[in-house]
């Protein structure tokens, strides 16, 4: 007996057309593998913080990268729950994404957190275009995408909070990388 692999089911969530679910989860999988990135970065960032501010933010990070996760989770989930098989390989997510590697290694508090401040708007950017398109589909995985767009900015906002002074302008503003971000703060 020969078994049949596909990576598409013939079947999706009641009430969608076979090709709508197949379209949304294939928008999802390319936030998957922005999600298993985030992870990974701010785990990177978790390992590589040194400083005075090192355990606050250390800290800090921890519960992100669990809830990123967790999204991870969901996200693979609806996907299959759509009819499409998840693809959460390391090689899979290297050659479909279009940015580069998180640049910074071993660096003050306050130059991760400058840094991540630009990979949070990159990523939620990139999020908020996907909820548009969603929104047209279907709205539950809408309302999953707007529940973890709300707790990505909050984060952001965490780590915002480490950028700004007290006129409110973050010392990161205007920076288009994640160095020349990096390089603008003090430790």
């Amino acid at each position: 007996m020969v078994v049949k692999r596909t990576a598409r089911a013939g079947f999706t969530v009641p009430g969608m057309s076979l090709q709508d679910g197949h379209k949304l989860a294939g928008l999802l999988q390319a936030r998957l593998h922005a999600l298993n990135d985030l992870a990974l970065t701010l785990k990177h960032a978790h390992w590589n913080v040194v400083g005075r501010d090192f355990i606050s933010v250390h800290e800090m990070l921890d519960p992100q990268i669990d809830l990123v996760r967790a999204m991870v989770d969901e996200t693979a989930e609806r996907i299959a729950t759509l009819g499409i098989s998840p693809n959460g390989l390391p090689g899979a997510l290297v050659a479909a994404r279009p940015w580069d590697d998180y640049s910074i290694g071993r660096a003050h508090t306050s130059a991760h957190l400058a840094a991540l401040d630009l990979v949070y708007s990159g990523f939620l950017k990139s999020h908020r275009k996907t909820l548009a398109e969603v929104g047209e589909l279907d709205p539950i995985t809408e309302d999953m995408i707007i529940n973890q767009c709300a707790q990505l900015e909050l984060f952001q906002w965490f780590m915002r909070a480490h950028l700004e002074d007290d006129a409110g302008d973050l010392a990161n503003a205007g920076s288009k990388t994640e160095r020349a971000a990096a390089s603008k703060t003090k430790p």
